[in-house]
């Protein structure tokens, strides 16, 4: 036996393939498994978080308190925004990171294949301890997910579960950026240098550094609030000689890096998919690298920029206001770079580049809004209005989310043999695009006129944009319903994906938005 070549003497899985069943969800350990159980649970949260936005929405239909009581209303923007963002969008990233990853850059498998398979068991154990909260005594956390001090310490026994399970969700994430990088580095074909890697592999080893430096910023946080309320510390209690703006400092430290954690990734797939439909190279390669890693860079010095209100002195608002308005520069170059590809290209539009056009326009809506609030005396009078509220559902809905339903029919085939249903495709993707705009547009025009967010009630001059938008929220919602048809429908059958789906109809991807995957790679010459 050589060096190179490995003894399965001993390994059942190897001579008897995968255990029957339920076992081989449970005890697998190949990437492309992993990433199927984090696709599917990632689908599951998103109907769960997404109730709870209906139940929010219905609530605002019209002024007066009528559904829910105010305490339960105030869990419900709180879940909602946890399970988004915990359960739904770093999940989904991390089930397309575990499946494309490995054969984008040429390895058998990820690097700590073992280790995959916890990181993703922990967390539907992590979310059931976190709704847990909701049936608890005095019932869960209605701090808003930010659970600023004092306010969050009036929680009740609810209090520890929700902190516990925010350390096991930030240990996921954590093992499971370990592995990207590891894979990432020490796991490349021969021959794929660091600036030949596809931009899906780029945007997702540098969204893994920022994970593995701002999830224990949280943990350590969320610690603090711990011993606050139990082991009579009094880090953010002002009677104590404590301070509850330092926990806004600390929370945002983390928060705003995480942020670009949401959308990082959705970039990287943006800039596989245009790429194929326009038939063309990416335009500007390296600067989208350059321009990724400097986004990921200005995150950390622009954490104060959601704390204009709290009183700061003047020197730091101006710092973190030229601070946040320098992040737009990386992001418009990358704009820039996808509009600039698609420019003369042989374009076709099928369901995933409706999807990703879908992304960089109304992505932009939102880079817009957050351009306004990024100056400091606009922020002071939008701070904790509906504005807000409208600026980051941009950024995150038709973002972040658009970004891997576009991923999800775009590599489908790949996964599944099959082609999806088109029809069903694209009109999932009209649905979805004129409801998100129903549901948010109006939230800019509420937030403008003065309507506070995370409020039950509201005044009745902003009934009718209300109703307008709890209107396109159930829309939207719904519509969902037609990708979960979709996803079943190809896993089931359908339609061969031919090699046209790889090479032909649906443009390069091996060889224009990726370098070709291990297996096609000439051997390399032997240098005496």
């Amino acid at each position: 036996m050589n060096a190179y070549s490995v003894d399965h003497s001993h390994d059942d899985l190897h001579d008897h393939g995968p255990p029957p069943g339920l076992m081989r969800w449970v005890t697998t350990t190949n990437h492309k498994d992993i990433g199927t159980l984090y696709l599917w649970f990632s689908l599951i949260m998103f109907f769960i978080g997404g109730f709870m936005a209906l139940i929010i929405r219905t609530e605002l239909f019209q002024p007066g308190l009528q559904i829910v009581d105010p305490h339960f209303f105030n869990q419900m923007t709180t879940m909602h925004a946890l399970v988004m963002i915990f359960g739904v969008v770093m999940p989904a990233f991390v089930g397309l990171a575990n499946w494309m990853l490995p054969m984008m850059v040429g390895a058998p498998d990820m690097a700590l294949p073992r280790m995959n398979n916890w990181s993703f068991w922990i967390l539907p154990f992590g979310f059931a301890m976190m709704l847990s909260t909701l049936f608890m005594e005095g019932g869960g956390p209605a701090s808003g997910w930010t659970i600023y001090p004092p306010l969050v310490l009036q929680t009740g026994d609810a209090l520890p579960f929700l902190i516990f399970s925010i350390h096991i969700l930030g240990v996921s994430s954590i093992m499971g950026a370990i592995n990207i990088v590891a894979t990432i580095m020490n796991m490349r074909a021969p021959g794929m240098t660091y600036m030949k890697m596809p931009l899906f592999v780029w945007t997702w080893f540098i969204t893994a550094y920022l994970l593995i430096a701002v999830m224990p910023v949280l943990a350590g946080a969320v610690t603090m609030l711990l011993t606050d309320k139990f082991f009579g510390t009094s880090f953010f209690d002002a009677a104590g000689g404590g301070d509850p703006v330092m926990f806004q400092h600390i929370f945002w430290f983390f928060g705003h890096p995480e942020v670009y954690i949401l959308i990082l990734p959705a970039f990287g797939i943006v800039s596989e998919i245009i790429p194929t439909f326009s038939r063309k190279k990416l335009f500007g390669y390296s600067s989208m690298v350059y321009a990724t890693a400097s986004i990921a860079f200005l995150s950390f010095i622009v954490w104060a920029h959601h704390m204009f209100t709290v009183g700061m002195p003047l020197a730091g608002e101006i710092f973190f206001m030229f601070t946040t308005m320098l992040i737009a520069v990386p992001t418009g170059v990358k704009v820039f770079n996808w509009v600039s590809t698609m420019w003369r290209g042989a374009m076709t539009f099928e369901t995933p580049m409706l999807f990703a056009i879908g992304f960089v326009i109304m992505f932009t809506i939102g880079g817009f809004s957050g351009l306004m609030l990024a100056m400091t005396p606009i922020d002071f009078q939008y701070h904790d209005t509906y504005f807000v509220v409208a600026h980051f559902h941009y950024v995150l809905v038709p973002g972040a989310i658009f970004a891997i339903i576009a991923a999800v029919y775009y590599w489908l085939p790949k996964w599944t043999g099959n082609m999806y249903d088109e029809k069903l495709g694209k009109a999932h993707f009209w649905l979805s695009t004129i409801f998100v705009n129903i549901l948010f547009f109006p939230m800019h025009f509420v937030g403008l006129a003065g309507m506070p967010r995370r409020i039950p009630d509201y005044a009745v001059q902003f009934t009718d944009f209300n109703q307008i938008a709890t209107i396109g929220a159930f829309g939207f919602g719904f519509a969902q319903i037609l990708l979960l048809v979709v996803a079943i429908k190809c896993i089931r059958g359908g339609a061969k994906a031919t090699n046209e789906v790889w090479e032909g109809a649906h443009g390069l991807e091996w060889s224009v938005a990726s370098p070709a995957p291990y297996h096609t790679f000439s051997p390399q010459p032997v240098v005496k």
